[in-house]
């Protein structure tokens, strides 16, 4: 599924728009720990994390993420904003749990819907 697609079905809000929305996103990673999503999480995942600091960026580069989806209504500050237009990465919120996010996201990428 297209990562625009995606982000539309869940009903995310974009933070910045620079980056490869076009992409097919191949899974999801749920983690807060940033070594785990550099040991586990795959190239076009999307990143579920409630951590909000400039770093998530920097990491999501590392491994070539689709995209980072902050949780809880998270919003990520000015620094981390900078950092993701730079870098072309894109940054969406959610009001829902890690936990509810990743179902819906799991349906939909296995199943086709929620």
């Amino acid at each position: 599924m297209k990562l625009l697609d995606l982000a539309s079905r869940l009903g995310l809000t974009m933070h910045q728009s620079q980056g490869r929305s076009g992409i097919e996103v191949s899974g999801a990673y749920t983690s807060d720990l940033l070594s785990d999503v550099m040991a586990y999480g795959r190239e076009n995942n999307v990143w579920i994390t409630c951590q909000t600091h400039e770093n998530i960026v920097a990491v999501a580069k590392l491994k070539n993420l689709a995209a980072i989806v902050l949780v809880n209504s998270r919003r990520p500050d000015g620094a981390t904003l900078r950092r993701a237009q730079e870098e072309s990465i894109l940054l969406y919120s959610t009001s829902d749990t890690a936990f509810v996010v990743t179902g819906k996201l799991y349906n939909l990428l296995n199943s086709g819907t929620f």
